[in-house]
């Protein structure tokens, strides 16, 4: 053998006892135990945070084989033969001698044959797993909370009303967010009622706490009771294990408000009226109740007077929700508010899409004049739907909706069209109705901006529209 030869086998082997010193304190720094062994299980290494895990030391364990170490009851089982013959990971619980619990995780190293060469076992506490996995549990009711909470802190269009009915209605409101008394909202769909719910919890003792909502209308009635509840370990099939929560418990301290209340299936309505009652609830499979301290806060657009009367409502659960009732006004009976809510609206989806969409006069005239049904979610989807389609910055009334333009051109033409006994100057009755249709044709086409939109809008065939207009007085184009 040439001194070359020598010289690098002697290197060689510095290297492997440089890296097996320095691999030893490696293992030292891990925060799980670690135990090493060849295919036959004899002990290789193991560190020291497997030595404060189990108490066992490493000179006891070392050079040892793990069958014999089982026999001598050092402890109970050992994974390498198992993971030698199935070349899988295995995983299992271990008790040694100094009845201490751990959870094995053996994995297979493997040659260059593909046959296993050692075992590298993980080793983990079991009280720290279980703790882990509670922290997790807790996080996710944490989230669970999160999810049906209500975390929109934008009530700003609310907060200075220029209506002398919302100003009362928010004197009211402040008054009662300072008591601790059930509060039952009522109003027709769209009119705010989550975001009065959200002020009265802001403004009351309770606004360090969780707000959770609860859409009674989107939860399945099969699973509204344990949502509402929760459930203990193992009352039906599927469970958790652990059990859940309900949404009072998540509230517990803080304020759980039940929109749409009304929908409610009646046997829930009197396990509600026991949480109101008593300050209880009991998880579905559970034999003993559990305080909460929780605030109510219902909203309905229902008439649950008539709803008592018919039997689809409680009559002491619908006397128990009249402790403080707030009727909030639809948006047309609003006044002064439109205005300043439409701004509002625009303001925030201009900032959202950084854009700088205004109406036209003619256009807030038509918006400001308008029913809104579907009350403050009508307006703010429309707004946003104004600011994302719209491809200039200025509004007109082509741009909005059939429904705005057509009632509102209905009424003007109402308005422009009157005739007195002077007006008819020997006109009968077909002639005047033609001068009236004209009229409207001619006020529809300048309210949309086109007689293909004047059309559409009042249900005819536009080549009727051009024709009646031409025959009046020559028109120059449909534009």
């Amino acid at each position: 053998m040439s001194f070359k030869m020598v010289h690098q086998q002697h290197i060689l082997q510095e290297r492997k006892s440089f890296i097996a010193t320095y691999l030893c304190h490696i293992f030292d720094t891990l925060s799980d135990g670690l135990y090493i062994t060849d295919k036959n299980g004899i002990t290789l290494a193991v560190n020291s945070m497997y030595e404060n895990l189990t108490g066992l030391k490493s000179g006891d364990l070392l050079g040892k084989n793990v069958a014999d170490l089982v026999a001598q009851g050092v402890f109970d089982l050992a994974l390498n033969g198992e993971v030698v013959q199935t070349k899988k990971t295995v995983t299992a619980v271990q008790v040694n001698r100094n009845n201490r619990k751990v959870i094995l995780i053996a994995h297979p190293i493997f040659d260059y044959d593909d046959d296993v060469e050692m075992v590298v076992t993980y080793v983990r506490d079991i009280a720290l797993i279980s703790q882990l996995k509670n922290q997790v549990s807790a996080q996710r009711q944490l989230i669970d909370s999160f999810q049906y909470g209500i975390r929109q802190e934008d009530s700003s269009l609310y907060l200075n009303p220029k209506s002398a009915v919302m100003r009362e209605l928010f004197r009211q409101l402040h008054k009662i967010a300072k008591t601790d008394a059930t509060v039952l909202f009522l109003g027709e769909t769209g009119v705010g009622k989550d975001v009065m719910a959200r002020e009265l919890h802001n403004n009351s003792t309770r606004k360090d706490n969780p707000l959770v909502k609860v859409d009674c209308t989107c939860i399945p009635e099969s699973l509204i009771e344990s949502e509402l509840f929760g459930y203990a370990p193992g009352a039906f099939s599927g469970a958790d294990p652990k059990g859940k929560p309900g949404l009072f418990e998540m509230a517990n301290k803080g304020t759980l408000f039940l929109d749409e209340i009304g929908e409610l299936p009646l046997p829930l309505q009197g396990k509600l009226l026991r949480v109101l009652q008593d300050g209880e609830i009991q998880r579905i499979g559970a034999t003993a109740a559990k305080k909460v301290n929780v605030r109510v806060v219902a909203a309905t657009n229902r008439d649950l007077a008539e709803e008592t009367e018919n039997g689809d409502f409680r009559s002491d659960l619908f006397y128990r929700l009249q402790v403080a009732v707030i009727n909030i006004p639809p948006l047309r009976e609003r006044g002064e508010d439109l205005l300043e809510l439409i701004s509002f609206f625009f303001e925030q989806f201009n900032t959202r899409y950084k854009r700088r969409v205004r109406l036209s006069a003619m256009a807030e005239e038509l918006m400001l004049n308008h029913a809104w049904p579907g009350n403050l979610r009508e307006l703010e989807n429309l707004v946003h739907s104004l600011v994302v389609t719209c491809d200039s910055n200025m509004i007109q009334v082509a741009d909005l909706p059939c429904s705005i333009v057509a009632k509102s051109s209905a009424g003007d033409s109402r308005k422009t069209v009157t005739f007195g006994l002077s007006d008819f100057n020997g006109l009968d009755f077909k002639e005047i109705m033609g001068q009236l249709e004209i009229q409207i044709l001619k006020d529809a086409v300048s309210a949309y901006g086109s007689i293909p939109k004047a059309a559409q809008a009042l249900g005819l065939n536009r080549s009727t529209v051009f024709r009646k207009l031409q025959k009046a007085e020559p028109v120059e184009s449909e534009r």
